[in-house]
Formats: structure tokens, C-alpha cells, sequence
């Protein structure tokens, strides 16, 4: 069973600027890479050199199992969703060199974190580069907003690194640009324009809950996701803003069957748009349980059982779901919610209303199991 993880960055090491790193000593990173080091001064001594460090942050961010509410409002025609924060999450260790040509991040792929951190640290004046790695528990493609995780952990990572605390505000304006997001770099649940990537409004927080999730496999790009409007009418419209007026009433009085409806709403109304091929197969287990409802990755594979507490005082319920998605192709995993105490310990704790713009455990099953 997933253990739950701390969604904000532990204390790091700073300004320690007599630590060498030698080229002949490669260090495991995650994702099973080797790495000695990034292209620093030395090269006589290796293509990569030593070097020393002069700042070392990490950061961390939770991910968000796909989206309580995604639609379109009628007053701005503008793509929003509701996030669903989980304990699953991605951590970030930037190790800051000035005599670094440039940023080296592991795994390699991660390509966009590290243009994020060299973004903040030219806007700061830092010149140089460094060392990242991330490391994650959470699956890309899959609607977890793995992507978003990555680069607001990078993004606090680097700030520590350097010395300073980015606010949410910050963190949003280097990731504008980079791709659309979820709104992870904000605790608890909130309503965000993830095209625009701009806070809308904080929500607050639920009591915990479980989602035993259905991956039909495969992978979604995200990005080219976004790149297509999804056609809407005025009437769906009208709908959307309805479902988050209740949505927004329901979170902050802590009314988890109301939260359910509406995500089982929002899941039928995408479903119109991409059909998921068990929909009505999960809606009838989930009524079997007398769950909460459903919960869907809308740019993602996964679809999801709302139940409420913690998997450990559902495991007849939790267990009779996994069972019953035995017969399709893909795999189960069981996820959750995460509640003010997995956020960052100097996150502000009020929620005021910002300025609004015109803003484990995982058992494959089946025949061809997702990644």
C-alpha cells in the first residue's frame, strides 16, 4: 500500500560551497540513469568536470488525481478545472553551480523542468547552471498532473536553492508559457484556468477519501490535449457555472456527497465528448459500494471510485472494485486524497479571494496493463 508523502519541501542545505562533486565517481539518479556530472569547468579532467556547489534547494508537489470539475464558464469562454490533490507527488534537488555551462537534469526526458529552472534563475540574475533531479510517484500520461508536479517542485526547488521563496503568484508567471497546468503550486483544492495558467479561486480542503482508479492504459499528451477546444454550448455552459457555484458551497462545508455528484456530472459530460469504454461499468460498481460517485482524469486514462476515508477503513469496498474491474484490460490502483497536513508547513492558511481575471498500490489486470 502507497505510503503518504509530505507535499511540501524539506529544510535544505544552502550556500555550502566546499562540496565537490568528482567526475570519476558517477552517481545513480533516478529512473536507474548514471550521471557524473553536469559540463562544468573541468573538462580536462572528464567531459563533465567537478564542481562546487553554492546552493542546494529541494522542493516538492503533490499531484491531482484528474479533476473533480472541467468545463467552460459562459462569462469568459474560459477552460477551468477543479483539482483533486493526492498524496502522491514529485520531488525536485536542484544543486546550484555558477561555474556550470548550463543545467543538467535526470532523467533526461524531463526536458521542460529544466528549461523552468534555468528560467528562474536568469529572471534572478543567477548565471551558471547545475544539477536536477527529480524523482516521482507518479505515472506520466495518465492524468495525475504528473507534468504540472515536476516543474512546481523544480520551480521551488531552485528558489530554495537561490535562496528565495517563490510565491504561487511567481511560480505561475515561469510556468505560463512552458504548458498548460494544474493549479498544484496552490494547497488544497482550487478552481484554476489551466490554458491561461491562472488561480481562479481557492476552494479549501476535504475530509479524506479514497479513489480506487481504473487505468484503461496507454498514455495522453496533455499539451496537444489542450491545444484543441473542446466544443461546448451555451447551455453546458451555464451548466458548468452552475456545477461550480454548488461545487465551491460544497467543498468548504465539507459535503462529500454533493462533491460526488458533481464529479460524476463532470465525468458524464466529458464522456459525451472522449467515451470511456467502462464507463457505465464503473458507475454500476461504484453504486454497488455506495461510493461517492466518480472521478475522472479528464486529459487522462484514469476513472475512479469516490469513496470516503481512508483506504484502510474501506478494504471490503476497496477490495470488491478491484475485483470487479478483473474482467477489463488495464490495471487498478488505489489513491489518496490529501488534507491540509501534507501541505507545505509556510503555505499561507487563509483563503482569500484573489483577484479574479477576466484566472502503492497498483495490480495490473486484464490483458494489457497500463503503464
Amino acid at each position: 500500500m502507497e505510503t503518504a508523502r509530505r507535499a511540501g519541501p524539506r529544510r535544505a542545505r544552502r550556500n555550502r560551497s566546499s562540496t565537490r562533486y568528482p567526475a570519476t565517481a558517477p552517481t545513480r539518479y533516478g529512473h536507474g540513469e548514471q550521471m557524473t556530472g553536469p559540463p562544468c569547468e573541468q573538462p580536462e579532467v572528464s567531459p563533465y568536470g567537478s564542481f562546487e556547489e553554492e546552493g542546494v534547494g529541494v522542493g516538492a508537489a503533490n499531484g491531482t488525481f484528474g479533476e473533480l470539475l472541467q468545463g467552460v464558464l459562459p462569462e469568459n469562454d474560459l477552460d477551468f478545472l477543479v483539482t483533486f490533490p493526492i498524496t502522491r507527488s514529485s520531488t525536485a534537488e536542484f544543486r546550484f553551480a555558477s561555474s556550470c555551462r548550463e543545467v543538467m537534469v535526470r532523467p533526461s526526458h524531463k526536458t521542460k523542468s529544466r528549461l523552468l529552472a534555468e528560467r528562474i534563475l536568469r529572471a534572478h540574475g543567477r548565471h551558471g547552471g547545475g544539477y536536477l533531479t527529480i524523482t516521482t510517484d507518479l505515472p506520466e500520461g495518465k492524468g495525475l498532473a504528473s507534468s504540472s508536479a515536476d516543474l512546481v517542485a523544480t520551480a521551488r526547488a531552485v528558489g530554495e536553492a537561490m535562496g528565495v521563496r517563490l510565491t504561487e503568484r511567481e511560480t505561475e508567471s515561469f510556468l505560463r508559457g512552458i504548458e498548460p497546468s494544474d493549479g498544484v503550486m496552490y494547497p488544497g483544492i482550487v478552481s484554476f484556468y489551466h490554458r491561461e495558467v491562472r488561480l481562479r479561486e481557492k476552494l479549501g480542503f476535504l475530509p479524506p477519501l479514497t479513489i480506487v482508479a481504473h487505468d484503461a492504459g496507454g498514455r495522453v499528451d496533455t499539451v496537444q490535449f489542450n491545444q484543441s477546444r473542446k466544443p461546448r454550448s451555451e447551455a453546458e455552459k451555464r451548466e458548468y457555472a452552475h456545477l461550480l457555484r454548488e461545487l465551491t458551497v460544497a467543498v468548504e462545508a465539507g459535503d462529500l456527497r454533493t462533491v460526488g455528484d458533481i464529479a460524476t456530472r463532470s465525468a458524464e459530460m466529458s464522456d459525451t465528448l472522449s467515451p470511456r469504454k467502462h464507463f457505465g461499468d464503473l458507475l454500476r460498481i461504484c453504486r454497488d459500494v455506495d461510493g461517492l460517485g466518480l472521478v475522472l482524469a479528464h486529459s487522462g486514462t484514469n476513472l475512479g471510485v469516490l469513496l470516503p476515508g481512508d483506504e484502510d477503513e474501506q478494504t471490503d469496498r476497496v477490495e470488491y472494485v478491484r475485483k470487479s474491474c478483473a474482467a477489463f484490460t488495464g490495471s487498478v490502483s488505489v489513491y489518496r486524497s490529501l488534507g491540509p497536513e501534507g501541505q507545505r508547513s509556510d503555505a499561507p492558511g487563509r483563503f482569500e479571494d484573489p483577484e479574479t481575471p477576466e484566472a502503492p498500490f497498483t495490480t495490473s489486470v486484464g490483458h494489457n496493463p497500463g503503464t
